[in-house]
C-alpha cells in the first residue's frame, strides 16, 4: 500500500512539474516580450533562478543537517543532467540554435565558475600534496577528503551570483532599445503574467519536491549511499524542473528561452546553491566529488564546442549528449559497486 501511495504522489509531481512548467514558460516570454528584452536574458534570470530553487531547497536543507555530499553532488549531479541530458533532449525535440551573445559571455563565463569549483574542491591537491591528482579517479581512494568549501569562499560564490545578475540586466537594457514590439501579436495582461509565472514556480516547486522525495525514499530503502542519491535520484529530481521547462520552451518554440535556462541554472547551481550552502554550514568534498567537478569541467568545455559549431544544437548532437550522460551515469554506478 505504502508503495503504491508513493507511485501516485511521484505521478501527481510529474503532473506538477508538466503544467507549471508550461505556464511559467508562457508567462516568462510574455515579460520579455513587453519588456522589449531578448528572450534569452529572461531564461537566463527569471527562468533560470526559478527552475533552481529545488537545489536550493534541497542543497540549502543538506547543509542545516550536514549532509554535505548531498548537497554538494546534487549541486553537480544536476549540472551534468542539465548540460547533457536536458540540452540533448531540447535539440531533439527541435534544432537548438545559440546566439552569439551565449558564445561570448555566458558560456565562458559557466566555463570559468565551474574551473572556480574544481579549484575550490581540490586544495588537499593543489596546496597539502596529500592526495595525487590520480587519486581522484581512484575506485578505492574515493572517500578520501579533497577539499571545502568554507563559509568564506560561500558568500564569494553568492556575491559573484549578484555580480552576474547586474551584468546580465545591464546587457538586456542595452539591447532593449534594438528590439521592435509585435504589436499585432495579443499578450497576457500584467496580473495574467504574474499569475503564470508565480503559479507555474510554486507548481514546478511542489512538483519537483513530491518526486525527489518520493524517489529518494525509494532509493535509500534499495541501499544507495547519499552521494550516490545525489548524483542520480536528487539530481534528476531537481533537474526534472529545467528538463520540463527547457522542452516545453522548445516545443514552444521559445529556444532562447531553453538554452538561457540550462546556461543559467547551472551558472546559479554553482553561485547560488552551492554557494549559499557553504554560507550555512561548510561543505566538505570527497575525491569521488572532485573527480566529478573535474568531468563536469570537461563536459561544459565539450558541449561550449558543439554549441559553437555552425551556432547550434543539431539532433545528432543531442543524440551523442544523451549518450556522453549514459556513459556518466554508467562510471558513477561502476565507482558505487565495482
Amino acid at each position: 500500500m505504502e508503495i503504491i501511495l508513493e507511485i501516485i504522489l511521484l505521478l501527481v509531481g510529474f503532473v506538477l512539474l508538466v503544467k507549471g512548467a508550461d505556464f511559467f514558460v508562457e508567462g516568462s516570454s510574455n515579460v520579455a516580450k513587453k519588456l522589449r528584452v531578448p528572450t534569452i536574458v529572461i531564461g537566463l534570470t527569471i527562468v533560470a533562478i526559478g527552475t533552481s530553487l529545488p537545489e536550493l531547497a534541497v542543497s540549502s536543507l543538506a547543509s542545516f543537517q550536514n549532509s554535505n555530499a548531498l548537497a554538494y553532488s546534487n549541486v553537480v549531479g544536476s549540472n551534468f543532467f542539465n548540460l547533457l541530458a536536458v540540452l540533448g533532449v531540447s535539440a531533439l525535440i527541435r534544432v537548438v540554435p545559440v546566439k552569439k551573445s551565449i558564445l561570448k559571455r555566458e558560456f565562458p563565463f559557466l566555463c570559468v565558475v565551474t574551473a572556480i569549483l574544481v579549484f575550490l574542491s581540490g586544495e588537499q591537491i593543489w596546496f597539502s600534496g596529500k592526495l595525487n591528482i590520480t587519486d581522484i579517479f581512484n575506485f578505492h581512494k574515493s572517500e578520501n577528503i579533497s577539499g571545502a568549501i568554507n563559509r568564506l569562499d560561500g558568500v564569494i560564490l553568492v556575491l559573484l551570483f549578484i555580480a552576474f545578475l547586474v551584468w546580465t540586466v545591464q546587457y538586456a537594457l542595452r539591447e532593449r532599445q534594438s528590439i521592435e514590439e509585435n504589436n499585432e501579436q495579443k499578450l497576457m495582461s500584467n496580473g495574467k503574467c504574474a499569475l503564470s509565472i508565480i503559479g507555474g514556480a510554486a507548481a514546478i516547486i511542489a512538483g519537483g519536491e513530491l518526486v525527489v522525495e518520493c524517489a529518494k525514499r525509494l532509493a535509500l530503502a534499495a541501499g544507495m549511499t547519499e552521494t550516490l542519491v545525489g548524483l542520480t535520484v536528487v539530481a534528476l529530481g531537481t533537474s526534472l524542473p529545467e528538463l520540463v521547462t527547457s522542452a516545453v520552451a522548445a516545443k514552444k518554440g521559445e529556444v532562447d528561452i531553453a538554452i538561457g535556462n540550462v546556461v543559467g541554472s547551472n551558472i546559479a547551481n554553482i553561485l547560488l546553491v552551492l554557494g549559499m550552502s557553504a554560507a550555512i554550514s561548510p561543505v566538505r568534498v570527497l575525491t569521488m566529488s572532485l573527480a566529478d567537478a573535474v568531468i563536469s569541467l570537461a563536459t561544459t568545455g565539450i558541449v561550449f564546442v558543439i554549441a559553437g559549431t555552425k551556432s547550434s544544437i543539431r539532433r545528432s548532437e543531442g543524440v551523442l549528449m544523451l549518450l556522453l550522460y549514459a556513459g556518466y551515469m554508467a562510471y558513477i554506478l561502476a565507482r558505487q559497486y565495482l
